[in-house]
């Protein structure tokens, strides 16, 4: 697996993501509406970019099968992969709220997207919104917005 493959893996399985794809599926998903997504194209030395990767191979990377990739990420191995449950959902919510600033989104147009899953637990919810706050918003050349011509 590459580092793209780990970023794309972050991306996509984000409530942002979930939700645009959501807005353009009529009936059932296929490649066409995939590759309509407005992926950013980030590469390795882009902070949001490392973010992102070091974050899904911690909780990707969590038995020794994983080593290689674990070290091609920076990390020692597989001992650095995250098992607690607890841990765990803090990075998801830390990747939604990382995606959310990429993708340029507010406090509110988060809080509207996150309202769309209704199956989702509201402490879910309030942990991807108090990530999004923690995390430094990106400078206006780094959003999707400033990117996509």
């Amino acid at each position: 697996m590459t580092l793209e493959q780990l970023f794309l893996c972050a991306v996509w399985n984000t409530f942002v993501l979930d939700w645009l794809l959501r807005t353009k599926v009529t009936t059932t998903v296929n490649f066409f509406y995939v590759y309509q997504l407005p992926v950013p194209r980030l590469t390795r030395g882009d902070r949001y970019f490392d973010a992102l990767v070091e974050r899904a191979a911690r909780l990707i990377c969590t038995t020794p099968e994983f080593d290689e990739l674990a070290r091609e990420v920076g990390l020692a191995g597989h001992q650095q992969g995250v098992t607690d449950d607890v841990e765990r959902a803090q990075l998801r919510a830390e990747i939604d709220g990382l995606v959310a600033h990429l993708y340029g989104l507010d406090k509110e147009e988060l809080s509207h997207v996150l309202s769309t899953f209704p199956l989702v637990p509201q402490s879910t919810k309030d942990t991807v919104l108090d990530a999004y706050r923690q995390l430094l918003p990106p400078t206006p050349v780094e959003t999707l917005h400033a990117t996509s011509a």
